[in-house]
């Protein structure tokens, strides 16, 4: 049964699709078979992977509308042992689409539950919002991992996104776990970057991952040639950050 793990932070560029989409493709180097479920509407996880998203028919957003099996929205990518349901911008109208459904918060879980078992890991990556997508992801995953950039503004709105969380365990999903906090965007000559570092460490402990994902133009450009750091630059240090992330996942999830 494959493990639901969403990426998600309201906040917008702290890193969240770059790590969805190479903690993905980490772990299917490490031989694990793995899917990514594109559910931003921004599309970046779809793009990022070399998809075309005018081309995209079929994918998250017939998830929720229910009018495909699971199934035939899953499409190969030309990284190892990773599928990828894509987006579009439709995915645009989905929440206004779902206000007046009965089970609104669950279509996405329902929609999983027919595939989980064909996965060692499922990937959700969420939109930059706290809306009924992202709530339908968090509704869906097991645990749930939270970038966030080594900059001034690291822990604005994370009360937030941590309150929602524990609303989501309390009325939508009792099991849903944090799986970790991600330091991401870390620049070890800033003397910034190194305080947020302790302070978020110092307030969440073990929460936090021991892998801090750097910042690498070689992990900035990957996306525009649609590849992940491991398909662009395995030798890159954004490659090494993200299968040392990889690792410690399999590591705690498989002790």
């Amino acid at each position: 049964m494959g493990k639901i793990i969403a990426v998600a932070n309201q906040k917008g560029g702290v890193g969240k699709t770059t790590t969805a989409v190479n903690l993905a493709a980490s772990l299917g180097v490490l031989e694990k078979k793995v899917l990514l479920i594109d559910a931003d509407p921004q599309a970046n996880a779809t793009s990022g992977l070399g998809i075309d998203v005018e081309g995209v028919e079929v994918g998250t957003y017939q998830l929720f509308d229910q009018s495909v099996k699971p199934g035939d929205a899953i499409i190969a990518t030309d990284s190892p042992n990773l599928s990828l349901i894509p987006a579009h911008i439709d995915l645009v109208a989905i929440e206004i689409e779902l206000v007046d459904m009965e089970q609104r918060e669950y279509m996405l879980r329902m929609a999983i539950n027919q595939i989980k078992d064909d996965f060692d890991y499922i990937f959700i990556d969420c939109a930059p919002s706290l809306g009924l997508l992202t709530l339908n992801a968090l509704s869906a995953a097991d645990s749930v991992i939270i970038p966030i950039q080594c900059e001034y503004f690291a822990l604005e709105g994370l009360g937030k996104l941590l309150n929602t969380i524990k609303s989501v365990q309390k009325i939508h999903n009792a099991e849903l776990d944090i799986e970790g906090l991600l330091l991401t965007m870390f620049d070890s000559r800033l003397r910034l970057s190194n305080q947020v570092v302790e302070e978020v460490q110092k307030h969440f402990n073990e929460m936090v991952f021991e892998t801090i994902i750097q910042r690498n133009v070689r992990l900035s450009e990957a996306p525009s040639y649609g590849e992940s750091i491991i398909n662009y630059d395995a030798a890159s240090k954004g490659a090494t950050n993200y299968l040392s992330l990889a690792q410690e996942i399999i590591k705690k999830n498989e002790a």
